[in-house]
């Protein structure tokens, strides 16, 4: 990195304080970054001393509802499955036993959820990420979301507007997401964007254009994973082939230097190598319906959440399933099972007994129909980070926990 590269992080790190509310400012500050230190260390500590398992982090997917059809989403088109409010306080309250105060919140779309405020405002000691595809971000939401004060908006921007009708279905989505970011950008939120790059969107999305269009329209940090084609209606030709992925991972690393935006990622450690969330325990999901999953596209399960959830912390520490899921996976590759093997996948789910945990009862089929696409683990071909605020925060918490010896 150069000087200026330098004085460029400085300036994209600056961003946050100086462009949202002070109130927000604060909530990210502890709910987030202290209280995650805390947890993380705790579940470290935790995976190393062999100690009762239980995830750093819970991603949420409260409904299946949803006022989009997207191709290659694995939500089930027009379910109604939700978690009632009640599983929903308990995962929470059973989470922040164990120390874990930070929560994905996804859906469906998750702003369909009646009484999801109230939830959030309830613990206003955690931090909450909310996977939107913003079209129902008004100004009045936007303000409510600043008065709780816990929660970033994470936005679903899965292309421009020719590529977001055709990928979405509707012609309105491109203009009608932007209005969304452009209420948390008046609302001076915390502002998230979240791009699942394939074949159609790479040229779009895959460029300094457009982080410099998004950093312009007030989004603080930009998100980029590969896609998945999976469920009822996959598009396997979408995919990335092994170079797009290469040449993605390049780009990212490159952009760090100097980007106007914080760029994420969860799929590559500091040195470049891949990396499965789900593996390493830092996380798992529990499903509109109550299943406690391995991840959200793999939509089978042998555990359910009861009532209230209080019985999470008992799955996650006694369920065989999570635990020899999170062991073949290692032991198979460092990248994603789904993509990569999906028919050992079906042979690790079969032999489990594992259970369709959708409401349209086709995921075993749909898994048996897949073929192999590339995924990130690409050995002799990483490459490493050069910022050097990524390659301290990768290295902290993007090791591997131990999972792949």
């Amino acid at each position: 990195m150069t000087f200026k590269d330098y004085i460029a992080t400085l300036k994209t790190a600056m961003r946050v304080p100086l462009e949202c509310a002070p109130r927000l400012i604060w909530k990210l500050a502890y709910n987030f970054a202290w209280r995650n230190l805390i947890n993380m260390h705790r579940f470290e500590k935790r995976q190393a001393k062999g100690e009762p398992f239980f995830p750093a982090f819970v991603m949420v997917s409260i409904t299946e509802t949803c006022n989009l059809s997207c191709s290659g989403c694995w939500v089930t088109p027009g379910g109604k499955k939700a978690l009632t409010p009640e599983q929903l306080d308990g995962i929470i309250t059973e989470s922040k036993k164990k120390g874990s105060y930070f929560f994905g919140i996804l859906g469906g779309e998750p702003l369909l959820y009646k009484g999801l405020f109230e939830i959030i405002e309830k613990h206003s000691d955690c931090y909450f990420q909310l996977f939107t595809n913003g079209m129902l971000i008004t100004d009045e939401v936007a303000m409510r979301l600043k008065k709780l004060g816990n929660i970033t908006p994470l936005i679903s921007i899965e292309g421009l507007k020719e590529e977001s009708q055709q990928r979405r279905g509707t012609n309105d989505v491109y203009d009608k997401t932007l209005a969304g970011v452009r209420a948390c950008k008046k609302a001076k939120l915390m502002i998230g964007a979240a791009a699942s790059i394939c074949k159609s969107n790479y040229n779009d999305l895959v460029t300094r254009e457009h982080i410099d269009r998004l950093a312009k329209e007030g989004v603080h940090y930009l998100w980029y994973y590969i896609y998945r084609p999976v469920g009822p209606n996959p598009n396997t030709g979408n995919a990335l082939s092994e170079d797009e992925i290469y040449e993605l991972r390049k780009f990212i690393v490159e952009q760090r230097k100097n980007a106007p935006l914080l760029i994420i990622d969860t799929y590559w450690d500091d040195k470049g190598k891949a990396l499965c969330p789900a593996a390493t325990g830092m996380s798992h999901h529990i499903s509109p319906a109550g299943a406690v999953e391995f991840c959200p596209p793999i939509q089978m399960a042998k555990e359910f959440i009861n009532k209230d959830a209080s019985n999470l912390s008992k799955i996650f520490e006694q369920s065989e399933f999570l635990s020899d899921f999170r062991k073949m996976t290692a032991s198979s590759s460092r990248g994603c099972i789904l993509l990569e093997d999906p028919s050992a996948m079906v042979d690790f789910l079969l032999q489990h007994k594992a259970i369709d945990s959708s409401t349209r009862n086709t995921v075993l089929q749909e898994y048996r129909m897949m073929f192999p696409v590339p995924g990130h683990h690409q050995p002799t071909k990483e490459i490493p980070e050069q910022n050097v605020f990524y390659k301290i925060m990768k290295k902290k918490y993007f090791f591997g926990f131990g999972a792949y010896g």
